[in-house]
This record gives C-alpha cells, structure tokens and sequence, in this order.
C-alpha cells in the first residue's frame, strides 16, 4: 500500500492524546513497539502512526490493545473520542465510521477508483483537478485521512471485512495523473488482488449494452447485525441509506453488475493488458 510518511497533516489532539496514552500504558507493561506489534496482530509501524497521533485506531487493534496491556478500559475509553479531524468531508463521517464495524463492503464507481483502492499520488491528482483547488494542507489532511481508511482492508483483523469492488474500465482508460500514475495505479489494484483473499475486483468493459448501474455509484455495507445500510454520494452531498426497500433495490442492483462486469481473473487480465499498453 502506497502511503505518505513525509508529508502527513498534523495529528488532531484527539488522536494525539490517544497516543501519547497508548504509549504510556505500552511502557508499563515494559515492551517495546515490535514487541507489542505481533501480539495484537498488526505492523510495527502501524503502532508507531497510532503512538504519534497519525492514524485512527481500528476498533479491534482497541479491543486487542485493552487486553494485551490490561489498560482498565482507558484506552477504549479514549478512542471514543479519537477523530480523523478534518481530512473527510463531513457528510461521510458516519459511512466511515460504519465501514470500520462491517463485515460486508461493495462499492460501485464510474467516477473515479474507490478511495480505499487509490495511490498516493492518484488520490493527490484527483483532489487538485476538482475546483475549488485545496491548499497543500487540506490535501495533506485528505490524503492521511484516505489512507488511514485503507486499514479496513488488512487480513489480520479479528474479523477480515469481505470487499466487492466494480470499476468502470473507463476510469482507468482516462490516465487521470498521467501514464506514470496511470501505470502505478494498475500496479496497486494488482498488488491488492494478490495480497488479500478478502478483496474482489472487477472492471465493467467498455463495451455493455445492458448495464444496471446506470443511475451513478452506490456503496452498501453489512453491519455485524447482518443488517444492510446503503451510502450515495454526489457533488457536496452524502445521503445514509436505511429504507429496506430502498436497499433491497441496489441490492439487486448490485447483484446484476456483478454478472455483467468482468470476473476477478478477466479483470486481472485486463489490468495487465491496460498497463502493457502505457
């Protein structure tokens, strides 16, 4: 996973406070951060982002932190309280904190590649062509807040999240950045397929007359309950979706493109066609 370790926002204090109190409790138990990173089951490095205030603890790295350094509930405690501050738009809040409790996540995108799936420099390119221009630090902000969602893919979690992502091959046929950004893009979304069991990609061609998507992107999400929720997003909006029958539609909705889109192992192939091209 591509990820910015030079150019990162300033932690938010929520986040710093919950770091510099991880640390304090880590210390007391005596271990250090590759001591403690394989017993609750994530990278050094990810302690050491979580510690400096640089990323939003996942709730189960909370849970697993609270057992291991038998921290009184303190730590849960705190993390209720821990914010990404400003780097995602407000209205998507409460879709991110979801996402980070579902057992189910499938995306739908002809606008852009989803932003759990984007490289650094793609997520870069893509907020400075949207006018209003941000400034570097509304970037910066963006760009951690992005990457920190892209935990939620990881298959050491207690319970692994089960992706579905359907891409329309234009998306990658524009070059958005550049061949360069383009070609490390297509090198991203591969890596991932290799690397994670719980992540499905496919690509919707060019070409297909029938096609059920056509009303714009849609995501949906399966809480730990087994209920669905839905999310759709346009220009400076985001609606939360609870109706059943509304879910029940892009349900099947969903279900539909994911016959009419390429399987995982034609996209796959599509993937390395696109970039031998560039």
């Amino acid at each position: 996973m591509t990820n910015s370790t030079t150019n990162e926002p300033e932690p938010s204090d929520s986040l710093k406070t919950f770091g510099l109190v991880h640390k304090a409790f880590r210390k007391r138990a005596g271990l250090t951060q590759e001591e403690f990173a394989p017993l609750v089951r994530y990278q050094p490095s990810t302690v050491a982002s979580i510690e400096q205030g640089r990323r939003l603890p996942p709730r189960v790295y909370v849970e697993r932190a609270e057992e291991v350094l038998d921290a009184f509930g303190v730590l849960r405690a705190a993390a209720k309280y821990a914010t990404r501050g400003p780097g995602l738009a407000s209205w998507f809040h409460k879709w991110a904190d979801l996402e980070e409790q579902a057992i189910s996540l499938y995306t739908y995108e002809c606008r852009v590649v989803p932003g759990l799936l984007q490289t650094d420099a793609y997520a870069r390119v893509v907020m400075w062509n949207v006018p209003q221009r941000p400034t570097d630090e509304q970037v910066e902000q963006r760009v951690a807040a992005r990457f920190a969602r892209q935990e939620l893919l990881s298959t050491s979690r207690e319970r692994p999240t089960a992706f579905s992502f359907i891409v329309e091959q234009a998306v990658l046929e524009r070059h958005t950045g550049g061949e360069e950004v383009t070609r490390e893009l297509i090198n991203h979304l591969l890596q991932v397929n290799a690397q994670h069991w719980n992540v499905e990609i496919q690509l919707m061609p060019l070409r297909q007359p029938v096609h059920a998507g056509l009303d714009g992107p849609v995501r949906l999400l399966e809480t730990p309950e087994n209920e669905w929720l839905a999310y759709a997003e346009g220009q400076k909006t985001g609606h939360l979706i609870s109706d059943r029958q509304a879910i029940s539609v892009l349900q099947q909705r969903y279900a539909k493109m994911r016959s009419q889109a390429l399987t995982p192992d034609d996209t796959v192939s599509l993937l390395q066609q696109l970039r031998g091209a560039l």
